[in-house]
């Protein structure tokens, strides 16, 4: 089954020790980590897999819900011909592309692709 655009494909979190946010989750509920540099770690055996980004940061909206897209422009400017508003623009990570969107109530969500 391949990846289909416009679902919840990925949650992101924020945390600021992901050492401890690590045991936590893998001694309490059984989730495995995969570390992409010293300020990402990504988990999986959760039902839906997502990831902890190291932040000093106060934590104000905890989760990042990120949606899968093939083709992030087009969705892009759906998006912003919707009523939404780009809050960060495409970037590169390892594995994809992806940006961030305000929605009309001011949730903020991501798209990626791999693509």
């Amino acid at each position: 089954m391949g990846l289909k655009n416009n679902h919840v494909n990925y949650i992101e979190l924020k945390a600021p020790d992901l050492n401890s946010v690590k045991e936590f989750y893998s001694t309490t509920f059984g989730w495995t980590f995969t570390d992409y540099g010293p300020g990402y770690t990504a988990f999986s055996n959760s039902g839906l897999d997502g990831g902890f980004e190291q932040s000093d940061n106060e934590i104000l909206n905890g989760v990042l819900v990120v949606l899968y897209h093939q083709d992030l422009e087009a969705v892009k400017d759906a998006i912003v011909d919707n009523g939404g508003k780009i809050s960060k623009e495409i970037f590169s990570f390892p594995g994809g592309r992806r940006f961030h969107f305000l929605d009309p109530a001011g949730n903020e969500l991501a798209v990626w692709s791999d693509q």
